[in-house]
C-alpha cells in the first residue's frame, strides 16, 4: 500500500480558473451569522440555569438538543441539496433558522425550558443544511489544493461571529437580567412572574437576529452564485457501482474527529462562564465572564485568519496534529493549575482549535469527487458530539467538580493527534 501524502483534493474535477471573490465574500457572511448564533447558547447556558433552578447536567440539555439536530437532519440534508442544489439550500437553511428564533417569544413568554430547546431544534435544523452546504460549496471555490486554506478564511469569519457574541449576548441578556435568582419566599404566583421577567431578556435580541437571518436568506437566493461543475454537474463525474462515501478511510476517520472536535470545543465553551465565575479560578461576575468567553472565540478567529496562510506551505495534517497536541498540554495545564493560570490556559485553547474543523473538514472529503455530498453530510452529522461530549462534561462536573471534568475534552483532542499524523492519510493500492 502507498500512502499519499499531498494536500487534499476536495473534488475529483478542476474548477474553471475564475475569479470566486464575490461569491466567497458572499458565502463568508454566511459563516459569520451562523457562528454568532450558535455561541449564544453559551450565554443561554448560565441564563437558563439560573430561571429553571438546572444542575450541570439539565442545562446541557440545551448543547444536547441543538447539536443533536446535525444528527438527525444531516441525511435529509445532503437528500435536499440533491434535490433544490447548493445555492438554495444555503437560503432556505438561513429561514428555517429564523424561524426557530422567533421560537424564543413564546418560549419566553409562557416561560418553558422545553420550548427553549424546540426553537434550538429548529436554529439547528437549518444550520445543519447550511454547513451540510456552505461547507463542500468552499472548499471546491476555487483550485483543489487551496481548500484548506480557503475553507480556513471562511471559518475565520464564522469565529469573527462567536467572538462578537458573547459580549453582545452578554450585554442583550445577562445585563438586562435582574441578577436575582432567590426564589426562597415567594408565592408560586411570584415565582412564575419572575420567571417571565428573566426569560424576556431574550426576547429582542433573538427577534433581530430572525430579522436579520430573513434578510440574508432573501440576499443569498437573490445573488447569482456559481454553478460548481466538481459537485454539482453529473456528467461530470465517473460512476462506480457500489460505491459509497463510507468506503473511505480518512472520512470515516475524520467523522470521529469532527464528534471528538466539536464536542471538546463546545464543551469547553460552554462552561467557561460557570468556570471563570468559581472563586478558585476568577471569581468573576456572569456578565464579565462572558467578555472573557469572546477571547476563548477570540483566538479561533487569529487563529483560522493565520491557518489560512500557514496551510499554504505546511500540510494540512500535520498542522492540524500539532495544534490538537498543544490543545491537550493547554487543558491538562488549566486541570492541574488554579488562578490566571488555569484561566488563560483554558482561553489559549481556543486558538489552538482555530484551524481544526476546516483541516479535518477538507481531509476528509478529500477526492471524493461525486460523493462529496454524502461526505459532507456524514461529517456534518458527526457535529452531534457537540450534543454529547458537554452533556457528558456536564454529568462528570456534577459527581467530581466542574474543573476536573475537563479532562475529558483532554482525552478528545488525544485522537485529534492521531487523526492529523496517521488517520487522515488517504491509502491507495499500489
Amino acid at each position: 500500500m502507498n500512502i499519499n501524502r499531498s494536500e487534499p483534493r476536495a473534488a475529483a474535477a478542476p474548477v474553471p480558473s475564475r475569479s470566486y471573490g464575490s461569491a466567497m465574500a458572499v458565502i463568508s457572511s454566511v459563516f459569520f451569522m451562523w457562528g454568532f448564533v450558535t455561541v449564544l447558547n453559551d450565554i443561554l447556558v448560565p441564563h437558563l440555569k439560573a430561571i429553571f433552578a438546572l444542575n450541570y447536567t439539565e442545562t446541557m440539555l440545551i448543547q444536547f438538543t441543538f447539536f443533536s439536530a446535525y444528527f438527525l437532519m444531516s441525511m435529509p440534508a445532503a437528500k435536499v441539496i440533491a434535490w433544490i442544489g447548493y445555492h438554495r439550500s444555503i437560503a432556505v437553511g438561513l429561514g428555517v433558522m429564523g424561524l426557530g428564533a422567533l421560537m424564543f417569544v413564546p418560549a419566553a413568554t409562557i416561560p418553558s425550558y422545553g420550548v427553549f430547546l424546540s426553537g434550538l431544534f429548529v436554529v439547528a435544523s437549518g444550520m445543519t443544511l447550511l454547513q451540510v452546504s456552505a461547507n463542500p460549496y468552499v472548499a471546491v471555490l476555487g483550485p483543489p489544493e487551496g481548500a484548506s486554506s480557503r475553507l480556513n478564511l471562511a471559518q475565520a469569519l464564522n469565529s469573527l461571529g462567536t467572538t462578537i457574541g458573547p459580549w453582545v449576548g452578554g450585554f442583550l441578556i445577562l445585563s438586562a437580567a435582574t441578577g436575582t435568582n432567590e426564589t426562597a419566599g415567594m408565592t408560586a404566583v411570584q415565582v412564575q412572574a419572575h420567571k417571565l421577567l428573566e426569560a424576556s431578556t431574550v426576547i429582542k435580541p433573538y427577534v433581530g437576529i430572525a430579522i436579520l437571518l430573513g434578510l440574508l436568506a432573501l440576499a443569498i437566493a437573490w445573488f447569482r452564485l456559481p454553478t460548481l461543475a466538481s459537485i454539482e454537474d453529473p456528467s461530470h463525474h465517473t460512476h462506480v457501482e457500489g460505491d459509497t462515501a463510507w468506503r473511505h478511510r480518512p472520512l470515516v476517520l475524520g467523522a470521529v474527529a469532527i464528534f471528538l472536535y466539536v464536542g471538546a470545543e463546545v464543551a469547553i465553551g460552554s462552561f467557561l462562564v460557570s468556570y471563570f465565575m468559581q472563586p478558585k479560578i476568577a471569581g468573576l461576575g456572569a456578565q464579565q465572564a462572558a467578555k472573557y468567553v469572546s477571547l476563548y472565540w477570540g483566538g479561533a478567529m487569529v487563529g483560522r485568519f493565520a491557518g489560512s496562510a500557514i496551510l499554504r506551505v505546511v500540510r494540512t495534517g500535520t498542522l492540524l496534529g500539532l495544534s490538537a497536541l498543544a490543545a491537550c498540554a493547554l487543558v491538562l495545564t488549566s486541570v492541574g493549575t488554579s488562578g490566571q493560570a488555569a484561566m488563560w490556559s483554558i482561553i489559549l485553547v481556543g486558538l489552538m482549535n482555530s484551524t481544526m474543523f476546516p483541516s479535518i473538514f477538507t481531509l476528509g472529503i478529500d477526492g471524493l469527487g461525486k460523493l462529496t455530498g454524502q461526505g459532507s453530510g456524514i461529517l456534518i452529522a458527526a457535529i452531534v458530539g457537540g450534543a454529547i461530549i458537554p452533556i457528558a462534561e456536564g454529568a462528570l462536573a456534577d459527581r467530581i467538580g466542574l474543573q476536573i471534568a475537563f479532562l475529558l475534552p483532554a482525552v478528545c483532542y488525544l485522537y485529534i493527534v492521531f487523526y492529523g499524523f496517521v488517520g487522515s492519510r488517504r491509502v491507495t493500492a499500489p
